[in-house]
This record gives C-alpha cells, structure tokens and sequence, in this order.
C-alpha cells in the first residue's frame, strides 16, 4: 500500500482510521516526493522534534520508493488521460497514482480525487 502526505501525517497522529489498514498492508511503501512533502510540514511545526523523532522510529518500517523511467511514463499517461477527461488531480499526487499504477498498489488517502484515477484503488479512512 501507498502512503498518502495525509496518511503520513494521520499515522503520526495515531488516527485510529489508519491503523486498521496499516496492519493489514503486505507493503508499506511511501513515494519520496511524499517523504519531502511531510518534511516540509513538520519543519514549519512547532512540533518539529516530536515528528522527526516519530520519523525515525517508523520510517525504517517503510519502503521508500523513487521515481523511475517507467514510473515517469506512466505518470505521463495518468496526467494525458486525466486533462483529457477534464479532472486534472495536483502534481504530486499524480507521482503518487503513478506509482501505485505502476506497481498495482493501493494508495491510503483521504483525498477523494484519487478516485478518478484508472486502474488505482483508493483505500480512505
């Protein structure tokens, strides 16, 4: 399964709604892009040491996974289809459907554009 920011973040939170899927996932596996994404957030936290400590106990218990020649391709045929159908999702997200496409993966996100994304389950909590 990948990890959204949002699933990240309610991970850390300890929201009882991902905890459920989090346990059941063969892969944890969360899109570097992701890892920036949240680094950006908790640097401007004021709960900044709380977070980067919670990321180093965790972050060893998922896979983080780069973008890569296919995963690029793949990312451009996701945005070509979804301008196509007018429901264009944010960038990063699109690196984030890319990969889940790419390796038959769902993504844990509470982010409903997810859903208009061929060929991707969204699981939401």
């Amino acid at each position: 399964m990948i990890l959204d920011t949002n699933a990240v973040s309610a991970w850390a939170e300890g929201h009882p709604g991902v905890q459920s899927p989090l346990r059941s996932a063969d892969r944890l596996v969360v899109l570097v892009i992701v890892l920036g994404e949240y680094y950006f957030g908790i640097r401007q936290s004021r709960y900044r040491r709380r977070y980067e400590n919670w990321l180093r106990r965790y972050l060893p218990l998922v896979e983080i996974a780069t973008i890569t020649q296919v995963t690029a391709e793949v990312y451009a045929q996701l945005r070509l289809e979804l301008k196509r159908a007018g429901n264009p999702i944010p960038p990063n997200d699109a690196w984030i459907a890319a990969l889940a496409r790419q390796h038959t993966l769902p993504v844990l996100s509470n982010d409903a554009h997810f859903d208009r994304v061929e060929g991707i389950t969204r699981i939401a909590f």
